[in-house]
């Protein structure tokens, strides 16, 4: 369901998935810019994207998507990995940074989420309920290694020159079919996967 058809029918739940929705996908940006402003590509930081303001990242038509079929992105933070220090360890890291931050900030919701019980029922314990929520399936779609998404990357930072070519060339049609993927439910099953991986972690960290 998209995010208009929820503000329509239920405002209070609107604002409960849309707040941690938002800024999840604003850390997870974030993290790609500064680890790559820390390895040497200042890119990010130049264009004002190392902020916490949304409308730095909002993408028109990613936005549009969300609200109309719940799915959506945000405008990525542009990255340089040829002024990276080490480009093959610096495509890694900063692919990996906007995954790893979901994931910890997971980490800490469950962890808050845990604190609040036994009555963790309210409007705190449901945002952060949402918000441990949609970091986990963000870190789990974004570990998927088909371009444009972070998971492509990290492999191709691992990869031979022919493989990292291969992925490149379907960068620029990465995103469709991703979303004819989606709609077909063959990423189910690997978003799915990954989900579990990322709250056995979770589960062996706060047990």
């Amino acid at each position: 369901m998209g995010l208009l058809n929820l503000l329509l029918k239920d405002p209070l739940g609107f604002i409960i998935i849309a707040a941690p929705l938002l800024y999840s996908i604003i850390f997870h940006e974030l993290a790609h810019g500064w680890v790559a402003y820390r390895m040497g590509d200042p890119t990010a930081k130049i264009l004002g994207r190392l902020s916490l303001n949304p409308l730095k990242h909002l993408d028109p038509m990613g936005t549009m998507m969300l609200f109309l079929f719940g799915f959506g992105w945000a405008k990525p933070v542009p990255v340089n990995f040829n002024q990276l220090r080490d480009k093959r360890k610096g495509m890694i890291l900063v692919s990996a940074a906007g995954i790893i931050t979901n994931m910890i900030l997971a980490f800490c919701a469950l962890f808050l989420y845990r604190l609040l019980s036994p009555s963790p029922s309210g409007i705190a314990g449901q945002l952060l309920y949402y918000f441990a929520r949609i970091n986990i399936i963000l870190a789990a779609f974004n570990l998927i290694p088909l371009p444009p998404l972070d998971g492509s990357k990290i492999l191709m930072g691992f990869a031979s020159s022919s493989v990292r070519n291969f992925l490149s060339r379907f960068e620029r049609y990465g995103l469709f079919i991703i979303i004819g993927l989606l709609y077909l439910g063959v990423l189910e099953p690997v978003i799915r996967f990954f989900e579990w991986l990322i709250l056995s972690l979770i589960r062996v960290l706060l047990p």
